[in-house]
């Protein structure tokens, strides 16, 4: 085919095709809005996991795995899918983000609820003890010093009321021991047990061996000993009058090292489930 005759192809095979669709610039601002929510939720889960690969690398901890294989990562950590779909087969709506758009999963990364699970975390930093420190890891996104971790989960809803879960964790260390501290709170409605202990075992499905403890008025519900699952040492629950669940958890990164006392006492531990500076409303 010489040069005329391919020109003329060209031009018969341009004019046989139809021209697009006119561009929708808000479905295009939309997906864009899309796009880099989902890359900066990317870049800040890779951001998390090379600061705790990186002070595992220095202290000689075990912070992700266990020795079988397990995930040590708190389930709010984990990658969180869309809620099921409701009774009827439809899939549940996702809360609206501070954008106006839905979120995408179940994970808040700014807005009321994201707020809540920073503030959660300010307070958590509080009540570490003293003889302990709190451990600051520097920010592969921001290149700025940050104070342990924070998340905001939506869970559902229950007569048209969204439920919440709010998750804030510190790594603690006193001379060569390292840990850290978790607490949950869980927004009014849930569908939680109510019975102390059966809410104690509920944790992340953790069961153990549980006590009862009286604080007060309150009666808290104290894992003392944990069972095959050992992600933490002690943990304890208590559902608040207005609803509100709160469970607190404490344990050693290095089960290898000689025993060393953790940060609170299981009474101790027990006071702060019914603390109201983790009692987020």
């Amino acid at each position: 085919m010489n040069g005329d005759q391919l020109r003329e192809a060209l031009r018969d095979e341009m004019l046989s095709v139809t021209a697009p669709p006119h561009l929708n610039a808000d479905g295009m601002l939309r997906s864009a809005r899309r796009a880099r929510t989902k890359r900066r939720a990317v870049r800040a889960c890779a951001g998390s996991a090379t600061a705790v690969l990186a002070l595992a690398g220095v202290a000689g901890v075990v912070a992700l795995s266990t020795p079988e294989g397990g995930d040590r990562r708190p389930p709010a950590a984990l990658p969180q899918a869309a809620p099921p779909p409701s009774s009827d087969g439809s899939a549940e709506p996702m809360p609206t983000g501070p954008d106006g758009l839905p979120q995408e999963d179940r994970t808040a990364r700014a807005g009321t609820r994201y707020d809540q699970a920073a503030l959660l975390l300010d307070r958590l930093v509080t009540v570490v003890p003293d003889g302990y420190t709190a451990e600051r890891t520097v920010s592969t996104e921001t290149g700025k010093e940050t104070l342990g971790t924070h998340e905001a989960n939506f869970s559902g809803r229950a007569d048209g009321v969204e439920l919440w879960s709010y998750m804030a964790s510190v790594d603690v260390t006193k001379g060569t021991w390292r840990g850290r501290l978790l607490t949950e709170v869980h927004t009014p409605g849930n569908l939680l047990p109510t019975e102390p202990c059966d809410l104690a075992r509920e944790f992340w499905g953790m069961g153990g061996e549980c006590q009862p403890m009286t604080v007060g008025e309150a009666t808290v519900g104290v894992v003392v000993r944990p069972g095959s699952d050992d992600r933490f040492d002690q943990w304890v629950a208590y559902r608040h009058p207005d609803g509100v669940v709160v469970f607190v958890a404490q344990g050693a990164y290095d089960r290898q090292a000689p025993a060393s006392p953790l940060p609170f006492t299981a009474r101790q531990l027990a006071a702060l489930a019914v603390d109201e500076r983790l009692h987020l409303r």
